[in-house]
């Protein structure tokens, strides 16, 4: 439940989002209350968008720049199939700004709940950490797609 009470459903009729990765709740992932511990929600959610990050930008270096905010909307319990989905918000420069957003999915209905929702910046760099642009294909491309 959202912390109105309300409850928002999601099925995999994605729209723009691409599905990224896909986790597992473990034991080994919970904090206090027996819920997934936030810190691991959101390393998962940084290294699916930076892999996403990658891929658009075709570049294995991408590091990130910036999170938005992040509402944990509801608890993740063990056992629990977590899907991270992506979308682009915006390329710059060098930059590329993704939404990032975690699914609690349901194997049985295929259904899916959002648990959490965020924007992340990544920036292209080169081996010396100095940013790199990003080609005009690539920004072409995601212009096109808004």
């Amino acid at each position: 439940m959202d912390l109105d009470g309300s409850v928002e459903k999601v099925y995999l009729k994605s729209g723009k989002m691409k599905l990224i990765s896909t986790k597992m709740c473990k034991e080994g992932d919970l904090g206090y209350h027996d819920n997934l511990f936030g810190g691991h929600m959101m390393s998962w959610l940084d290294e699916a968008g930076a892999s996403m990050a990658s891929r658009i930008c075709n570049s294995p270096r991408v590091v990130t720049v910036l999170v938005e905010k992040m509402e944990f909307r509801r608890p993740v319990k063990a056992g629990q199939l977590i899907e991270i989905w992506g979308k682009v918000r915006k390329v710059g420069r060098s930059s590329i700004t993704l939404n990032i957003e975690a699914r609690r999915h349901n194997v049985r209905t295929d259904s899916q709940e959002i648990v959490v929702n965020t924007d992340m910046k990544f920036v292209r760099i080169d081996e010396y950490g100095n940013p790199v642009p990003i080609s005009d294909r690539v920004k072409k491309k995601y212009k096109e797609a808004k």
